[in-house]
């Protein structure tokens, strides 16, 4: 079977935003974008990493937040999605967003510019690395052994692949929110049809799912 890079889970606002520009320590994904709104689909799930009262819906929305790790060997993710620092690596003590145990559970290529060396926490090792969109998928793959490779974001990396036609399998829930600013993944999802083929499937928790496969 082939390594494919996949996007899982990835979630955009009715009008295509995946986050705002202004990202901060205290506000992740910028001031305009909302995260309890926005995911609140996947934290509904029974399936939730950390859920442990015994409830939580099924369905599609359950199955695509269980599927999330399957298969998975790699992660290539952007540096804003690691971490709020610009330019050269100011705080070598930021580890991540995620504390001691990254969800990860894999290696995990983060792009940058600036070099830092590797850091792992628990079974996750974070490299930092700079090349072209190929090149750092073709050491992921080498890292994931046989399996695929996820690609995490945000939103100027997924477009970055897109546009390098790397992305073999794609998953964006639209929210039913506007944001009305910041990154934007797509005008329409109709951009992409010239590539994928598309199956848009809305969930009764309000967000439309959207899976993309490569032509």
């Amino acid at each position: 079977m082939p390594q494919l890079l996949k996007v899982q889970n990835f979630n955009v606002s009715a009008d295509g935003f995946g986050s705002s520009e202004d990202q901060t320590l205290e506000r992740p994904f910028g001031s305009a974008f909302d995260p309890q709104r926005i995911f609140a689909w996947a934290f509904a799930t029974a399936g939730w990493p950390g859920r442990t009262d015994g409830g939580g819906s099924r369905g599609l929305d359950d199955h695509l937040i269980r599927d999330f790790s399957h298969n998975i060997g790699a992660e290539i993710m952007g540096r804003n999605k690691f971490g709020h620092q610009r330019g050269p690596w100011q705080d070598h003590e930021w580890k991540g967003w995620w504390g001691d145990e990254p969800p990860f559970h894999t290696p995990v290529f983060v792009l940058t510019h600036h070099p830092r060396p590797s850091i792992t926490l628990s079974d996750t090792t974070f490299h930092f690395v700079s090349g072209e969109p190929a090149d750092v998928l073709a050491r992921a793959k080498e890292a994931a052994d046989g399996k695929d490779v996820r690609l995490g974001g945000g939103v100027s990396t997924v477009r970055q692949y897109l546009d390098a036609g790397l992305v073999d399998t794609l998953h964006v829930a639209v929210s039913p929110i506007k944001t009305g600013t910041g990154l934007r993944l797509w005008d329409s999802p109709d951009d992409l049809r010239d590539r994928y083929h598309l199956d848009v499937v809305p969930s009764p928790s309000g967000v439309t799912h959207h899976l993309f496969w490569r032509k």
